[in-house]
């Protein structure tokens, strides 16, 4: 079992970066595929960003893709999420979410572990 803390989030204006971070207790976090999903008001929750649990391979939705980079650092439990070039479009409580999978995948359902989420907002 895994419990993720979402932090990093805040208010910046449009085309500035934050950087998210996400704290995982646990020794076996790097077993684990991590992503990063993100839900706005009145909107469903969506795919952001994930990475595989071995080998680094990372995905990304085509809405932050050459904007948004995941990384985890499995020495330090935590995993990243570099946002840059934010938009508008970007608000929203941001989650971490850890699955068993070596694999990552890009649904919610995947994700048998959540974190409580950071808020992230964007000035215009």
């Amino acid at each position: 079992q895994v419990q993720l803390v979402e932090s990093g989030g805040g208010l910046v204006q449009a085309g500035g970066s934050l950087r998210l971070s996400c704290a995982a207790s646990g020794r076996t976090f790097s077993s684990y595929a991590i992503g990063w999903f993100r839900q706005a008001p009145g909107k469903e929750r969506e795919f952001v960003a994930a990475i595989n649990s071995i080998g680094g391979g990372t995905y990304y939705s085509d809405s932050v893709k050459g904007r948004f980079t995941i990384s985890r650092d499995n020495a330090k439990n935590t995993l990243y999420l570099q946002m840059n070039s934010l938009n508008p479009e970007d608000p929203a409580v941001y989650y971490c979410a850890a699955s068993h999978r070596i694999v990552a995948v890009t649904t919610a359902e995947g994700y048998g572990y959540w974190g409580q989420g950071t808020q992230v907002t964007v000035s215009s």
